[in-house]
C-alpha cells in the first residue's frame, strides 16, 4: 500500500486534487507531487461576483482560479477549471435562501461539500480516472476495524470535521485529506518550501457568494420581497418593537435588537416566519435539551440500537461538544437527548456526533425542545411518544 493506502505504485496512482487557490489546497497538490503521485489539479467556478473577483478572503472567485492556476503551472501538474456555477446557483445558493425565509440559519458551506464537491466533483474525478480525490481539509481519514473512518484534525484550531458530517462511507472511501495530522504553520512553511506563489495568502474568512457578509442582502437577490416586516414580541406576549425582515436574525442573537428598558438581556428565542414575528426573551428561555435532526448520516456500520448511543455532540462550528444520547424516531429522523440544556440552538444548523475524535456523523436541526419543561423525565420511557 501507498502512503494514500491504495495498492498501487505512487506513480501509477492518478489522484485528482480539488484546488480552491488557497494555501491549503496548494500545499496539498505539491506535496502529493513531489511524493512522486500522478497529480490532476481541478478548480471549481461556482460564482463569479464582481466584488469578489479581488476580493481577499472570498473563496472560489476569479482571483483564486488564477492563483490555483499559477500554482499548477509551477508544479508542472495538469489543471482544469469547471463551470459549476449552475449547479452550485441549484444546490447551495437556492437552499440557503429558502432556508432563512424558513427562519432557520443554513451553513451553506456544508451543502456545497454535501453536492457539489464530494457529488458531483467526485464523479468528475472518477471520469478522469483518479484513484482518490484529495482536498486540503483539515480533517483525518483513517482505517478502522469496518472501514474508513472520519476523525477531528491534529490541530483543533483549523479542525473542519464539522463542515464535513455528511460525508458517507462511499465517499470517504475515495477521499483523502492529507493535511489532517499537520499543523497550520507547518503547512504555511510547507508552502514556503515549495515555492507556492500563495504561501502568505490570506484564509478564506467570507462565503464565496457573499463577500460583504451581507447574508439579508444576498436573500433580497434571490427573494424579492424577503424582508416584509413585522413584530418583535416578548416570550410573555408584550409587543416590543418591529423588524424589517426576520432574514435579518437568528436563535441565539443578542445585539442588533433595539431593544431596551429590560432588566436583562434579551435574546433572539424564535423566529415564526409565516407571521413575520421575531419572539424574543432572556437567556434562560433558550435553554433546550433534546434537538430534532432530518437527514442523519451515520459513518458506523453497527446501527444505532434501541437504546440509543452515547455522543458529543457540537451543535454549532463554534461550541464545544457536549454530552448526549443519540436515538432514532420511529419517524425516520433522529433525536439527541443533551446531558445538560444548551443555549441558542438554532434550527438550519448541524448537530455533528463525536465518539472522542471520531466524527460519528451528524443531521440538520430541525427543531430544539426543552423536555425538562415539558415535564419528560427521560428519553428512555418516552421513546414511543416522542415517535409522534
Amino acid at each position: 500500500m501507498n502512503s494514500m493506502g491504495i495498492d498501487k505504485a505512487v506513480g501509477a496512482t492518478r489522484v485528482v486534487v480539488a484546488m480552491s487557490g488557497g494555501v491549503d489546497s496548494s500545499v496539498t497538490a505539491a506535496l502529493l507531487h513531489a511524493e512522486g503521485y500522478d497529480v490532476v489539479g481541478i478548480t471549481l467556478q461556482l460564482y463569479d461576483h464582481g466584488a469578489a473577483v479581488a476580493k481577499k478572503g472570498a473563496c472560489c472567485a476569479g482571483q483564486d482560479i488564477y492563483d490555483a492556476r499559477r500554482v499548477a503551472e509551477n508544479l508542472g501538474i495538469p489543471h482544469y477549471v469547471l463551470d459549476y456555477e449552475s449547479r452550485f446557483r441549484d444546490s447551495v445558493m437556492e437552499d440557503f435562501a429558502d432556508s432563512y425565509l424558513r427562519g432557520e440559519t443554513p451553513i451553506p458551506c456544508v451543502s456545497c461539500n454535501q453536492t457539489v464537491k464530494f457529488r458531483d466533483l467526485l464523479a468528475t474525478a472518477r471520469d478522469l480516472g483518479a484513484d482518490c480525490l484529495a482536498t486540503g481539509h483539515y480533517v483525518q481519514r483513517r482505517m478502522g476495524p469496518e472501514g474508513a473512518e472520519l476523525h477531528r484534525a491534529v490541530d483543533k484550531r483549523r479542525d473542519q470535521s464539522y463542515f464535513l458530517f455528511a460525508t458517507t462511507r462511499e465517499q470517504l472511501d475515495f477521499l483523502r485529506f492529507p493535511l489532517g495530522g499537520l499543523e497550520k504553520d507547518r503547512v504555511r512553511a510547507e508552502a514556503e518550501r515549495h515555492g507556492l506563489a500563495v504561501a502568505d495568502k490570506p484564509d478564506s474568512q467570507d462565503i464565496c457568494f457573499v463577500p460583504q457578509g451581507s447574508y439579508a442582502s444576498v436573500v433580497q437577490k434571490l427573494r424579492p420581497g424577503a424582508a416584509d416586516p413585522g413584530e418583535i414580541v416578548h416570550v410573555d406576549g408584550r409587543v416590543m418593537g418591529r423588524h424589517e425582515g426576520i432574514i435579518h436574525y437568528t436563535i441565539g442573537q443578542r445585539r442588533g435588537l433595539g431593544l431596551g428598558g429590560e432588566t436583562e438581556p434579551l435574546f433572539v428565542v424564535r423566529l415564526e416566519p409565516e407571521a413575520r414575528r421575531v419572539i424574543v426573551g432572556p437567556k434562560a428561555a433558550l435553554a433546550r435539551d433534546a434537538v430534532i435532526l432530518r437527514s442523519l448520516n451515520w459513518l458506523p456500520a453497527t446501527e444505532i440500537p434501541a437504546e440509543g448511543r452515547a455522543v458529543a455532540v457540537k451543535l454549532r462550528s463554534v461550541s464545544e461538544p457536549a454530552p448526549a444520547r443519540i436515538f432514532m424516531r420511529h419517524d425516520g429522523a433522529a433525536e439527541v437527548v443533551l446531558d445538560e440544556p444548551q443555549f441558542g440552538i438554532a434550527p438550519g444548523q448541524a448537530a455533528v456526533c463525536y465518539d472522542g475524535e471520531r466524527v460519528l456523523g451528524g443531521g440538520w436541526i430541525v427543531a430544539a425542545e426543552s423536555r425538562a419543561k415539558a415535564g419528560v423525565p427521560n428519553r428512555e420511557t418516552t421513546t414511543a411518544a416522542a415517535a409522534v
